[in-house]
């Protein structure tokens, strides 16, 4: 049986995994998922991109919002409205449950990885998913005009303004599981994720990119015809990256990263839109088309990224 690791973060990447995960027998995957921007709010312990990855694959998700849960209700949030609470970063009514059972299991004392775990089985998801650390390592924004924000006060309450830096604060070990998931894995896979925000702050984890290193890796572009699918990526790239937003972008941050030997970066492979080949140096180049309208989409997509990194790891062997 093919093993898949996936590394998560973003909507973008939740969409891709469930469409890996479809495309493969079961127990095949692991996720292992990006918590930089985790947050406490309203005195709850909140994972969105865990809870994303999690309401995607059990088919619970809002998918024209892109997160919380579908058929949402929003009678808490009106009533700290009225209460003059924070509101800002919006919990909806049947989300919140999550947050009180995550956050009433913290403070028990159990990790960030077993209370995972139980709720993803509660759901009937059978990947296993992990958090990228059970402790605290934060995405930290400098900006231009506003000092250091944390992520979500960055991208969520100030709309994300003008970046001049994008760092991590702590450096915890890798979750259980999450090194061991890397060196069992026939192929490793990043979603079309930010790679500043999401990618990397798993990346930073002590021994992640090591193991990496030993490994097929193939990442989704997050760029299709100079533009992000989804969020400030495109307005990050120039200022971080020091060149125009596009695919080739994509694999030049990659391929700064060491990988495959000494004298070669992180990536085997990048998947990009049709069109967008020009400019990508370094990594092997498929092209398709990479934007998932649908869950057909995702599984379609995920089966073509699947046979690109069996391709490229029989020209390794």
């Amino acid at each position: 049986m093919t093993r898949v690791a996936v590394l998560s973060g973003g909507v973008g990447g939740a969409r891709f995994l469930d469409g890996v995960v479809r495309a493969l027998a079961p127990g095949a995957v692991t996720a292992i998922v990006n918590t930089g921007d985790d947050l406490e709010h309203l005195g709850l312990y909140v994972c969105p991109d865990l809870d994303t990855v999690m309401y995607t694959l059990a088919d619970l998700g809002d998918a024209e919002r892109g997160w919380g849960l579908r058929g949402e209700s929003w009678h808490a949030m009106d009533a700290v409205r009225t209460l003059g609470g924070p509101t800002w970063f919006n919990l909806g009514d049947r989300d919140l449950g999550t947050h009180l059972v995550r956050t009433a299991a913290l403070r028990r004392g159990e990790p960030l990885s077993a209370i995972t775990a139980r709720l993803c089985a509660a759901v009937g998801i059978s990947a296993r998913v992990l958090p990228m650390t059970d402790g605290a390592c934060r995405t930290m924004i400098d900006t231009r005009d506003q000092g250091t924000l944390a992520f979500q006060d960055w991208l969520v309450r100030e709309r994300a303004p003008a970046v001049t830096r994008v760092r991590f604060e702590g450096a915890p070990p890798p979750a259980p599981g999450v090194l061991g998931a890397i060196a069992e894995a026939d192929f490793v896979l990043l979603g079309p994720s930010n790679p500043y925000v999401s990618v990397d702050p798993i990346l930073s984890i002590a021994g992640v990119r090591k193991a990496l290193a030993e490994k097929i890796v193939v990442a989704l572009s997050p760029i299709v015809g100079g533009r992000a699918v989804k969020g400030p990526l495109a307005e990050m790239i120039p200022i971080l990256g020091g060149r125009e937003a596009s695919a080739g972008a994509i694999a030049a941050h990659y391929s700064a990263i060491p990988g495959r030997g000494a004298d070669r970066g992180l990536l085997a492979g990048l998947v990009v839109e049709r069109g967008d080949e020009a400019g990508v140096v370094g990594p092997a180049v498929l092209a398709s088309e990479i934007v998932m309208r649908d869950r057909d989409d995702r599984v379609r997509l995920a089966r073509e990224v699947l046979g690109f990194a069996e391709r490229l790891g029989e020209g390794r062997a």
